[in-house]
């Protein structure tokens, strides 16, 4: 899935970068416990919480590839459920902006046993309104 944004590409990876914003766009992350020093390098984690109070679990999410100002492989976890892997690329327009490419999908655990049309019904709308969340971010930095 795709979003235009108005942010240029530079701005949007800014938001990207600041793993203390990772719970401001990313729909089920709650609160940040703790952002490894140099994310998001390979390797670091973010320390975060999904869910909602009383019913928090705590996991991380670790970067598998970064390209600043390009392109961000994740890898998240929320078990029981499992690992997926999530890719943001970061496409610059013409006119200034940029648009936002986002990719998800499971890649361990027992939700990988779900048929692939299944993840996607649960991951495509949430992950329309984490890429709506970062562009109003981004957007409203760029003002």
């Amino acid at each position: 899935m795709r979003r235009e944004s108005e942010a240029d590409a530079d701005t949007v990876w800014r938001i990207l970068a600041d793993g203390w914003l990772y719970p401001s766009w990313v729909v089920g992350a709650s609160r940040m416990r703790d952002v490894d020093a140099g994310w998001p390098a390979v390797g670091t984690l973010l320390h975060h919480s999904v869910g909602a109070w009383p019913a928090l679990i705590n996991d991380t999410t670790e970067v598998l590839r970064s390209e600043p100002g390009r392109e961000l492989l994740l890898r998240g976890r929320l078990w029981p459920l499992g690992e997926a892997e999530i890719l943001l690329r970061l496409e610059p327009d013409a006119g200034g902006g940029c648009t936002i490419h986002m990719e998800e999908d499971v890649v361990s655990g027992p939700t990988k046993l779900l048929p692939h049309p299944v993840r996607a019904a649960m991951i495509v709308p949430r992950n329309n309104e984490t890429l709506r969340r970062l562009t109003y971010l981004a957007e409203g930095r760029s003002r």
